[in-house]
């Protein structure tokens, strides 16, 4: 049987997707480990995936369930293992944004890069250096699925403490870009060919037909019919760029220095300042949602079709079957005009004989301009956890665009002085260090 090992299944709703899109594939036999350090979550993942694996699979009786809270045990033996872990939970990503909003510092998500990104990647960075320990420990052969946020600096990340692991860092934002840029111009999204490469939630969409057709001018003949579509950051960033980025308005709105930095720029573009509180709480709500349909016997929902990335590696790379999606990986020759040894997303084709990401050549000029940036700040913010150099920590904060656009390099190092006293201990010890901003 193929073992898989959720790790921070207590993402109900998510682990309740992967579940069912792993459980359709007839011909995997399936023993799923799922692992969680709340009991509470674990107990409803649990019972979650076994009405899944019952409804969609318990006719052929080859799919197993356990749950544990020992990580080790849940990881022994296993082939595949889907990291989805949130460190800090939703009380951490409050302070990720509502410590620099008192700064006039906007975030809409603040999971990517930037000063949110930062922090949520110095607080998960001590969790993936023991995961991979234990996956070199007691599943040296595994791959590891990576779904955490911020994708590009953990992936970066456990490259470093590990490089012999063959790691994947999956996201559905460039396939759910290409879904809704083909349902804006009418075609089905099946019979499209589409292939993006730059950096996770700032990829561009490099090729995109229809039966041999390019769709960007159908696509700007639908935007010139519609002023409303002007008012999305997205459509933005394509007319001043010439190729559409692949993650959602609210995300790409705070990578950049042109939307967030004023009011009329917030209201222009239609933007929800620290929008991902109220994301957070809906997630809880889910949460809670499953947790008494399972208590009342009740059926939950699921949605059709396998749509999400790792359920199809995981297929292909035990069955041969090839396919080609999108993944983030180390830029070894892959995208020449970015830095060598950064994370960047590449189309990826995956069979029986492995992993083989695509290399792309060079991006267009504008496009790895606006790049890099972000790759900036996730340099900076690696080599901060590897030197345990708290200054480092501002200097990632400074280069990013958002920030820099709005709050002066004193008011960066005082806010990150906040965010450090805020976070405590979920950071690595030597960056709970405070720096004066006035320091030589």
């Amino acid at each position: 049987m193929t073992r898989v090992t959720f790790v921070g299944a207590g993402s109900v709703v998510f682990t309740r997707q992967l579940v069912a899109d792993l459980v359709r594939f007839d011909d995997l036999d399936l023993d799923l480990v799922l692992f969680d350090v709340d009991e509470r979550r674990l107990r409803v993942a649990d019972g979650t995936a076994r009405q899944v694996a019952e409804r969609l699979g318990g006719h052929r009786g080859k799919v197993s369930v356990t749950s544990t809270t020992d990580r080790r045990r849940a990881l022994a033996d296993t082939d595949f293992v889907v990291d989805m872990v949130q460190v800090g939970g939703i009380e951490a990503t409050r302070h990720d944004l509502e410590i620099p909003a008192r700064y006039g510092l906007r975030q809409t998500i603040g999971d990517t890069t930037g000063v949110g990104g930062v922090f949520r990647a110095l607080r998960t960075f001590p969790f993936l250096s023991a995961l991979a320990a234990d996956v070199r420990d007691v599943a040296p052969g595994a791959v590891v699925l990576n779904y955490t946020n911020p994708m590009a600096m953990n992936v970066w990340w456990l490259h470093v403490v590990a490089p012999e692991l063959t790691t994947l860092g999956l996201c559905h934002s460039v396939y759910w870009t290409a879904h809704d840029l083909a349902e804006l111009v009418a075609v089905p999204v099946e019979e499209t060919r589409f292939r993006a490469a730059g950096v996770n939630h700032q990829s561009w969409l490099l090729e995109w037909t229809h039966h041999g057709r390019d769709l960007y001018p159908a696509l700007r003949e639908r935007i010139a019919a519609d002023p409303e579509l002007g008012r999305r950051v997205r459509v933005e960033v394509f007319r001043r760029i010439g190729y559409y980025p692949t993650e959602t308005s609210e995300h790409s709105s705070e990578y950049l220095p042109w939307f967030l930095r004023s009011d009329e720029q917030v209201e222009r573009f239609r933007l929800r300042p620290s929008e991902y509180l109220d994301i957070s709480e809906a997630n809880v709500g889910e949460f809670l949602d499953a947790e008494r349909t399972l208590a009342t016997g009740g059926t939950l929902a699921l949605e059709d079709g396998a749509t999400e990335y790792a359920p199809q590696v995981i297929h292909s790379l035990v069955t041969g079957t090839p396919r080609e999606v999108h993944a983030n990986v180390v830029n070894h020759g892959l995208v020449d005009n970015l830095p060598a040894g950064c994370v960047v997303e590449v189309p990826t084709l995956v069979d029986g004989h492995g992993v083989h990401p695509v290399p792309m050549g060079s991006l267009p000029v504008q496009a790895a301009a606006l790049n890099r940036p972000y790759v900036s700040v996730a340099e900076l913010t690696v080599e901060a956890a590897r030197t345990g150099d708290p200054r480092l920590v501002r200097q990632a904060v400074l280069m990013d665009p958002n920030a820099s656009s709005t709050l002066t390099p004193e008011e960066v190092w005082r806010m990150c002085d906040d965010l450090v006293l805020a976070h405590g201990d979920l950071l690595p010890e030597p960056l709970r260090a405070t720096v004066s901003p006035t320091a030589l």
